[in-house]
């Protein structure tokens, strides 16, 4: 009898208290005995849900899965969709999919933001337990040192801003070895915060000789800060100065008058408001509506190494971000990632930045539910995009292959096969369109995108 009892016409897809059953007056003791002990049996325990993930695949409609079921019967219905999908060699692939971990202790690098959230809340919800990972998260003071800890195998896996893995893939700025993004952490969830005393200066003209602060450079805060500045006339290498500094100083940097503004992860945006030293001018979403930020990710060679350990982690980062997506698990996402071993920030202003409703330093109170999100999908056309302005700023020269540098770091296909796996929706496509402060972005024409800026670097 399977948990899911996927051939029961009788049985809803959605319904009783822990969903697995048709009504509550199945949950007799006898029938939970059955089920528990089924349910430790792994091999019987996968073959259930490749079962189940493929009714509900072929019916998503609870009506028509009964109708179906109830019409031609139970074994008539197994033997019918069995001539035409292969559950036994589906099964079997899954069990291999399960097989023993290589690897169960991991240490996990992350910076203290709410970009880090599906990561950071992987470990107090179970996330990881759940794939028998035994992982401890290490709080890391900058980008450079998650870097370096990478390149020196300190962490198995880590939090990376999302540019970070090509650069590192490329020898930009480190040595070179290959790195790969797994998922990508979040989308939006940064802004530009600007000093109090800068209230009257909202136009980016007026800020010829602001010091700004990003968290890197290989970063989309600075890739996003210069697009900005650049695109209101400001060139960001001659008429600005931009600093690295690592996020958790940049408010204290703010409040000392040492910058003028940053372009930097949540929660410091909103904690220059809450501290009332600062005040949001715009928020990244803005600039670019569904742009990546960060990302998950681990080396070439420990892939190769540990192929089970890395599915497992892809489950569990995944699992933790479909959680995170869902706007009514925010509260209590904030409660898990705001106490000291994680974010050691106030809750509130975690709520207000997972939320969407916030205070931004000018008297008003904003309801952006689309702040930030964790959309897990490591679009290539992301990649691309990153590439191109790390060309157009000058970090890398020469003629390059973006879609072929892109398409080897940024593992879109693993994820898609995992998201199905789990039966989390897949998208389609690869090169997913978007537009960067109105001008749309042809991941084809990467070279063209780069010359057609009149503000660059590169010739």
């Amino acid at each position: 009898m399977s948990i899911f009892k996927s051939f029961d016409p009788d049985r809803p897809l959605h319904n009783c208290s822990c969903g697995q059953h048709g009504s509550e007056a199945e949950h007799n003791a006898e029938e939970v005995r059955k089920l528990q002990q089924r349910a430790t049996n792994v091999e019987h325990l996968t073959n259930d849900v490749v079962e189940e993930s493929i009714m509900r695949a072929m019916f998503p409609d609870n009506n028509q899965r009964r109708d179906f079921l109830r019409a031609v019967g139970i074994n008539t219905a197994r033997a019918a969709i069995a001539s035409v999908i292969p559950f036994g060699a589906m099964q079997a692939m899954a069990q291999e999919k399960a097989g023993p971990l290589e690897k169960k202790d991991l240490k996990i690098g992350f910076i203290a933001i709410t970009c880090a959230a599906p990561l950071i809340m992987a470990d107090p919800l179970g996330f990881y337990r759940k794939q028998g990972l035994n992982v401890t998260l290490n709080k890391t003071a900058g980008w450079a040192l998650i870097r370096d800890k990478m390149l020196s195998k300190e962490h198995d896996a880590s939090h990376f801003l999302s540019p970070m893995p090509l650069a590192m893939s490329m020898g930009v700025g480190s040595n070179q070895v290959p790195m790969r993004v797994a998922t990508i952490q979040n989308i939006n969830g940064q802004a530009i915060t600007l000093h109090n005393k800068h209230k009257d200066k909202r136009d980016p003209q007026q800020w010829k000789g602001f010091k700004f602060a990003v968290p890197f450079e290989h970063s989309m805060h600075n890739y996003l800060l210069r697009y900005y500045l650049a695109e209101n006339g400001i060139d960001p290498d001659r008429d600005v100065q931009i600093r690295v500094t690592p996020p958790p100083e940049m408010v204290a940097n703010l409040r000392a008058g040492n910058i003028d503004g940053f372009l930097g992860p949540d929660p410091f945006n909103q904690r220059a408001v809450y501290d009332e030293v600062g005040f949001i001018h715009i928020l990244s979403n803005e600039i670019w509506n569904g742009h990546p930020c960060c990302a998950f990710g681990t080396s070439d060679e420990f892939i190769k190494q540990n192929p089970n350990t890395f599915a497992a982690l892809f489950r569990a980062v995944l699992n933790s971000a479909a959680m995170a997506r869902d706007p009514n698990n925010r509260a209590l996402i904030a409660k898990v990632i705001s106490p000291a071993a994680y974010l050691n920030q106030p809750t509130t202003v975690i709520e207000q930045v997972l939320s969407g409703k916030f205070a931004d330093g000018l008297g008003n109170v904003r309801n952006v539910p689309t702040r930030v999100d964790f959309d897990p999908v490591p679009w290539h056309s992301m990649g691309v995009w990153i590439l191109t302005q790390m060309k157009r700023w000058g970090y890398i020269k020469g003629d390059i292959n973006y879609k072929a540098l892109t398409e080897q770091v940024f593992l879109l296909t693993d994820a898609k096969k995992y998201m199905k796996e789990l039966g989390q929706p897949v998208p389609d496509g690869a090169y997913k369109k978007f537009k960067v402060m109105g001008k749309e972005f042809d991941a084809n024409k990467a070279d063209a995108y780069v010359n057609s800026f009149a503000i660059k670097r590169s010739s």
